[in-house]
């Protein structure tokens, strides 16, 4: 059942809107939660949140910065190339393109249950 719900939350971050142009971001280059914070105009709060649920499922890492005052930050960057989620019958299907694919259970939403 654990892992259902974590199929589950899987799509659910990927259904995200701001956790998809997030993921558009860093899967160009890496960046700081400032820029991006910056480029989509989002608050810091709403753009930690998300980088914290995308890293919670290993789609984003970070990177320790220094610059040369001594500040510290991280910079973000996408851990796969491309995420594919398809329907077959009552069954989602995500493959991401680092090698992990998840299939869940899932009831399609014509499958009469309201």
């Amino acid at each position: 059942m654990g892992d259902e719900r974590e199929r589950e939350t899987l799509l659910d971050v990927l259904g995200d809107k701001d956790a998809r142009r997030i993921l558009a971001s860093v899967g160009e280059k890496s960046c700081s939660a400032k820029e991006l914070a910056d480029e989509h105009g989002l608050s810091l709060p709403t753009v930690y949140r998300r980088l914290d649920r995308l890293a919670e499922h290993g789609l984003v890492t970070s990177n320790d910065t220094v610059e040369e005052d001594g500040t510290h930050y991280k910079r973000y960057e996408a851990t796969f190339e491309r995420a594919v989620v398809t329907l077959h019958g009552s069954a989602y299907r995500i493959r991401i393109d680092h090698g992990d694919e998840i299939t869940t259970n899932a009831p399609s939403h014509d499958d009469g249950e309201e």
